[in-house]
C-alpha cells in the first residue's frame, strides 16, 4: 500500500522523510493539490457504499483504496495553478480530492478537519491551559482601549499574529515583536491584536510530536542577546539546538493535548524562564522540523517515515448495531 504525501514542490522537510521511506521500499506518491487540473489528475466512482478511483501525478497512478496512510504536509490552494483558476473551481477541486480521500480508510497526519481547528491560536491556548500547561496572559482584540488597559496590568508585551505566517505567495513569516512602552494602540481597530505577557525566557523549545513519540530540542538565549529579539526565528544567534529531556509534567500534558486535539503530529513551542518552566505558546500542527534534525540529530525525519509506513487501520463492520473491527 501507498503513503500519499500532500505538499508543495519545493520542500526539503518532506523529502527527508520521502528519503526514509524510499530505503524501507515503502511506495509514496507526492502531489500538490495546486497542480489540479494540470499535472495532477482524479477520477473517482461511487461503487458499493464508497469512491474507488485513481490520482495521477507526474505520470504515476495510484489507487485511493490502495493509500495507507496521508501526510498533509505543505499542500497548496486546490487548482490554484490550474489553467483558469477560481475560486469556484478550487471549490471544486477541493471537494472532489478532500471528499474522495476522507472515505478510503487512510491513517492521517493530520486529518484536514483536526488540522483546521488546531490552527486557530485562541482554541490551542484554552486547550494547553486545560491540559495543564502555563500559558502567559493573553489578550486578541480590537478595542484601542483594551489594549492599553491590558498592557498598564502586563506593561511588558509582545504583539504576534492570530493566524500565523502572511498569505502571499511564498508565504512569509511574521515574526513575534516587543511592544514599546509608549505604544498608543490606536491601529489595534484595523484589525485582530495580538498580544501577550513576554516571557523572560532562558532558552526556547522545540517540542515536536510523532504519534506517542516526543522530541524535545533546546536553544539557550544568550547572556548578552538584544532583549527587544523575541523570535527565536529572527535572533541573531550561533547557540544550537540541542536534545533536552521533556519533563514528565509536560509529557503528560502534551499527550492530553494532541490526544483532545487529534494530532498525529504537532511542533510545540515552548518558552523557558529562570525557573525552568516551560510556558506553552502555541502548536503548529505542519510545523517544520528539518533545522532541529540538523543541529540535534534527532531522528524526527524517521520517525514521521515509520509513523507513516504503519498498516492502515482495520475496517470497521456493523454487528448487531454496533462497530466491530474486522480481523
Amino acid at each position: 500500500m501507498t503513503v500519499l504525501i500532500l505538499t508543495c514542490e519545493e520542500d526539503v522537510t518532506a523529502d527527508m522523510v520521502v528519503v526514509h521511506l524510499n530505503a524501507t521500499g515503502v511506495p509514496v506518491v507526492r502531489l500538490d493539490p495546486a497542480d489540479l487540473t494540470g499535472g495532477v489528475a482524479l477520477s473517482g466512482e461511487f461503487v458499493h457504499g464508497a469512491f474507488r478511483g485513481h490520482l495521477s501525478s507526474g505520470g504515476r497512478l495510484v489507487s485511493i483504496d490502495g493509500l495507507r496512510s496521508i501526510w498533509v504536509r505543505r499542500p497548496g490552494v486546490p487548482a490554484a495553478r490550474a489553467a483558469a483558476p477560481s475560486a469556484w473551481l478550487t471549490e471544486e477541486a477541493s471537494q472532489a480530492l478532500y471528499g474522495m480521500l476522507r472515505g478510503c480508510g487512510a491513517r492521517w497526519m493530520n486529518h484536514p478537519d483536526a488540522a483546521r481547528r488546531a490552527r486557530h491560536k485562541p482554541w490551542q491556548l484554552r486547550l494547553a491551559q486545560r491540559c495543564g500547561l502555563p500559558v502567559p496572559a493573553t489578550l486578541i482584540t480590537t478595542f484601542p482601549q483594551a489594549a492599553r488597559e491590558f498592557a498598564d496590568r502586563y506593561p511588558d508585551l509582545v504583539v504576534k499574529p492570530v493566524s500565523g505566517a502572511h498569505p502571499q505567495d511564498p508565504p512569509r513569516a511574521v515574526p513575534t515583536s516587543r511592544v514599546a512602552p509608549d505604544t498608543d494602540f490606536s491601529a489595534v481597530a484595523f484589525g485582530p491584536t495580538l498580544l501577550q505577557r513576554r516571557v523572560a525566557k532562558r532558552a526556547d523549545i522545540r517540542l515536536t510530536v510523532v504519534g506517542e513519540r516526543m522530541l524535545a530540542a533546546r536553544k539557550a538565549v544568550a547572556e548578552d542577546a538584544d532583549p527587544d529579539a523575541v523570535d527565536v526565528r529572527f535572533a541573531p544567534s550561533t547557540a544550537p539546538w540541542c536534545p533536552v529531556e521533556v519533563p514528565p509534567r509536560v509529557a503528560a500534558a502534551v499527550r492530553a493535548y494532541v490526544s483532545d486535539a487529534e494530532l498525529a503530529y504537532g511542533a510545540f513551542d515552548f518558552a523557558e524562564d529562570a525557573d525552568g518552566m516551560w510556558w506553552f505558546l502555541e502548536c503548529n500542527q505542519s510545523g517544520q522540523f528539518g533545522f532541529v534534525e540538523v543541529d540535534t540529530g534527532q531522528p524526527i525525519a524517521l520517525s514521521v517515515a515509520e509513523w507513516l509506513a504503519r498498516p492502515r487501520p482495520q475496517p470497521r463492520a456493523r454487528v448487531n448495531g454496533a462497530d466491530s473491527a474486522v480481523r
